[in-house]
């Protein structure tokens, strides 16, 4: 039979294993109750069955090393197994990197690299129940401000950095971080010649401090240097709109890929002197990415990879904020003259924006604004960090798919669909 002391460790360490299991459901009833629990449901699971595993396999590895029938065999071999499995976490996972997560060794931008300070992941779970849950993150796509045809003129902007959360999917949460609790931020509307007043206010309850790089910003940072803000701080700084165009505007703290990868992205449109042509409807439309731990379809709370993000592999691509944003909300009549403000907010993906069904009457490639358009164009390319203007009048009704022509990214979110009704003209389209 087993020797006594290996049968008294043996029992000692499932007495210990079971015990620290429901440590760790206190603790987390502690810090965030049982919403949180009930969050992060898989990965207990997940844990708490390896743990299992770990303590039957740690079960029959002491019975192999009693045949060795000596109390100092049975030392050594359990310092060798403790040494070298210490020794391959501190080389593979490199000692420094032990306190962020996710843990993994070296990256070589300016920045730390996109791991998190485990103290802030930490402080996330305690405060979970702090954080404004938003029923639907995705912004409106038809919430265009109205054209701003008038002389120049100075005027005031405000937008307010929160860190909430939402679901991607049904059923599947995330930690975004936002402008004004929406992905993307609000769109914003000036004119060329305008003097602008910017504040950026981060609400008191984000964990991390935000600013703003407007790309249609002439100076330091695109704003970014002076708008800098610790939660509950609140920046301002003045600038002139000079060149017309649709511009992103996103989060450039350090590392601000993982801010941008958390939804922190907008539009900001300058119209020229005498605005654009008018339209019937007017969209607005970004694409996103987000790095999750979670496979795709995952339930429950899934937290930023930044392991994901390095290697440009997102988890879901969609538009809006979140998979089927755009299912039910972009609607148009036979006749109508469409058009769409595109941007992309991802930091890995160009996107090759694509209407099935449709021709664009017009591009402006790249969101340019006085230089030469466009026109007959199927497919136009939306590069990270920018943006595209497309018209089309729809000529015939149905439902129209708007997708990232790199359709695999269909099936994780990136489409949209655009309703038309009206009279069907069988001169254009019969079946």
């Amino acid at each position: 039979c087993m020797h006594p002391n290996l049968h008294r460790l043996s029992s000692l360490l499932v007495y210990a294993v079971m015990s620290v299991m429901v440590l760790v459901l206190v603790t987390l009833l502690v810090l965030g109750g049982p919403s949180l629990i009930w969050n992060v449901r898989t990965s207990l699971l997940e844990v708490f069955t390896l743990a299992v595993a770990a303590t039957a396999s740690w079960y029959f590895f002491m019975r192999l090393i009693h045949r060795l029938d000596y109390p100092a065999g049975m030392l050594t071999s359990m310092a060798v197994f403790v040494s070298a499995l210490a020794l391959f976490i501190v080389i593979s996972l490199g000692a420094r990197h032990l306190l962020q997560y996710p843990q993994y060794g070296e990256t070589y931008g300016p920045d730390e690299g996109p791991a998190l300070p485990l103290g802030n992941v930490l402080e996330f779970f305690r405060r979970i129940g702090d954080f404004e849950t938003i029923g639907d993150i995705a912004a409106d796509p038809r919430e265009v401000p109205p054209p701003a045809r008038r002389e120049p003129q100075e005027i005031s902007l405000e937008l307010e950095t929160r860190e909430v959360l939402s679901e991607v999917a049904p059923g599947i949460s995330f930690n975004y971080w936002t402008f004004n609790g929406q992905v993307p931020g609000p769109m914003l509307r000036i004119r060329e010649g305008d003097a602008v007043n910017f504040t950026l206010r981060n609400h008191e309850s984000s964990l991390h401090d935000h600013n703003i790089d407007l790309h249609a910003v002439t100076g330091p940072g695109g704003g970014g240097e002076a708008t800098i803000v610790a939660p509950g701080e609140e920046k301002s700084f003045r600038f002139r709109a000079l060149n017309p165009g649709l511009y992103i505007y996103h989060c450039a703290v350090p590392n601000m890929a993982v801010h941008m990868s958390h939804g922190m992205y907008g539009l900001i449109l300058v119209e020229p002197e005498g605005g654009l042509p008018e339209v019937d409807r007017e969209f607005y439309i970004v694409q996103g990415e987000l790095f999750t731990t979670g496979t795709i379809g995952r339930r429950g709370l899934q937290v930023f990879d930044g392991r994901q993000m390095l290697d440009s592999n997102p988890n879901y691509v969609f538009f809006n904020g979140r998979t089927g944003a755009l299912s039910e909300n972009l609607t148009a009549e036979v006749g109508d003259r469409v058009r769409l403000y595109v941007g992309n907010g991802g930091v890995a993906l160009s996107s090759s924006f694509h209407v099935v069904g449709e021709i664009f009457d017009t591009v402006y490639p790249e969101a340019n604004i006085g230089g030469a358009k466009f026109h007959n164009v199927q497919t136009t390319a939306v590069l990270p960090g920018g943006a595209t203007i497309v018209e089309f009048t729809v000529d015939y009704p149905g439902t129209y798919v708007l997708v990232d022509h790199a359709l695999a990214r269909a099936d994780k979110g990136a489409w949209g669909l655009l309703h038309v009704t009206g009279e069907a003209d069988p001169e254009i389209f019969d079946h």
